[in-house]
């Protein structure tokens, strides 16, 4: 927030609650953040301790799926991804040696898979419905 907005709200503030309620509310509220904190902090330290010691260190962040894969896979390469990735690269650059290592893709546009072309056959021509196979 910038000062501004943060006079504006002051001020607001001051003309919505009046001078001598304004302290009172701003202690009120103070109170109630401060026990909504306690009451996470104690649910999170229940939770690690119900997980057991090997847990002590466990982030509750790190459940979202972004940080998990940066942490666990990108930044941490336990499962050896980097050496399944350079084996990829091997194995393409045995199989056209003329290529050279994979460059990093830009993502491609979803592909619609319920679209199919016009023409299934060589011919030209779809080939006919069995409804007993369906």
């Amino acid at each position: 927030m910038s000062t501004p907005d943060l006079l504006v709200i002051v001020v607001l503030a001051a003309l919505l609650f009046g001078p001598d309620k304004l302290p009172e509310f701003i202690r009120n509220t103070t109170a109630f953040l401060r026990k909504v904190r306690e009451f996470s902090e104690q649910a999170k330290e229940e939770v690690r301790a119900e997980l057991g010691p090997e847990f002590k260190d466990f982030e509750f962040e790190d459940l979202h799926p972004r940080t998990f894969v940066r942490k666990r896979l990108l930044d941490n390469d336990d499962l050896g991804i980097g050496e399944l990735r350079d084996g990829i690269d091997e194995i393409r650059s045995a199989l056209d040696p003329a290529s050279e290592p994979a460059a990093p893709q830009e993502p491609r546009a979803p592909v619609d898979l319920r679209k199919r072309p016009a023409a299934d056959g060589p011919s030209g021509e779809r080939p006919p419905f069995d409804a007993d196979a369906t």
